[in-house]
């Protein structure tokens, strides 16, 4: 989700949802240590529980990196083992690091040792021509043995060679049994599954019992960020709980006091309008509501006032009816 899940969209999605875990973008060690904390980093007391996600591979600058991380004040630290894009493998670490699964078990547990927080590991069930009953077990084997706190396991394959980031999202099958049976091997591991689930009771279907385990999560990612309205629905489903509020639009809404702080300190509207054009999908007014924050909110000046007429051209009474 890299250029996605900055603070204003996290602060976007906790509006929608009280309970659901958020992520930051994946942040590189070299970034945390040495690059402007605060742009990098920062966020809004409203996010907890909120993770940030390393990519790395030595474990020296990952313990370093934890540190800083903890004393930000995150929830949760979650080190990337599932990223199959050309400069993170550049990098050494993202998917690739799947291979060396004794190098990642020295990276969680030199964060272990380093920080209180959780320290959790999201991976691929494995990768190019590796056997994913293998691959994955030899992964968590040694993760858990460092002293891991829980996985995310996002169930497919990722294919460093031949494939491109995005067809590494699509092409590769996905196999859900394969995580089940993961976590049936670690009955006491939190084990969240991810990858292809694009609708809340697609997500609630996963956390069924299936083949004697139970997974403890799901993670969405584009499914989320594409229609972040099926987040209104987390709260009550999975938690049992309220969402913070009613509908979309009061959600919205009760943005305008964080999105005016941050006009006031020299932002863009379309730092929060950008995450929130999915908002409305299928309801007359919402192509009206898209094209006007797209055209008007990134222009020098434009003011909460834009989002407001976006939000009045979306038919009041279809909203009610969808809440209802």
């Amino acid at each position: 989700m890299m250029d996605w899940t900055d603070r204003q969209c996290r602060l976007f999605h906790r509006a929608l949802s009280g309970r659901a875990q958020l992520y930051t973008e994946m942040v590189t060690t070299g970034a945390v240590r040495f690059g402007p904390r605060e742009r990098l980093l920062g966020f809004y007391d409203e996010e907890h529980p909120v993770a940030v996600q390393l990519g790395g591979s030595e474990p020296g600058e990952l313990a370093e990196a934890a540190r800083i991380v903890e004393g930000v004040g995150y929830d949760e630290i979650n080190l990337n083992v599932g990223c199959p894009s050309d400069r993170v493998q550049d990098g050494r670490f993202g998917a690739c690091l799947m291979a060396e699964p004794d190098r990642v078990a020295d990276c969680v547990a030199a964060m272990k040792a380093a920080v209180a927080i959780p320290v959790t590991v999201k991976c691929r069930i494995g990768i190019d021509d590796q056997d994913p009953e293998e691959a994955l077990d030899r992964l968590a084997d040694a993760v858990v043995a460092a002293g891991v706190d829980a996985l995310v396991v996002h169930a497919r394959k990722a294919w460093l060679k031949g494939l491109s980031p995005k067809e590494n999202r699509e092409v590769p099958p996905l196999d859900y049994s394969r995580v089940f049976r993961l976590k049936r091997r670690f009955p006491d591991l939190p084990v969240s599954i991810n990858g292809g689930v694009a609708t809340l009771d697609e997500a609630l279907a996963l956390l069924e019992p299936r083949d004697g385990a139970a997974l403890d999560g799901v993670m969405l990612g584009r499914a989320a960020y594409q229609n972040p309205e099926l987040l209104l629905g987390v709260d009550r489903a999975v938690f049992g709980v309220a969402p913070p509020h009613e509908t979309a639009r009061e959600a919205a809404e009760s943005l305008f006091p964080a999105i005016e702080a941050h006009l006031a300190r020299g932002g863009r509207l379309s730092n929060f309008t950008r995450h929130m054009l999915g908002l409305f999908p299928g309801r007359p007014g919402a192509r009206a509501y898209r094209r006007l924050l797209s055209e008007e909110a990134p222009k020098a000046g434009a003011t909460v006032d834009v989002l407001r007429r976006a939000l009045d051209l979306v038919d009041d009474h279809a909203l009610a009816n969808e809440a209802a």
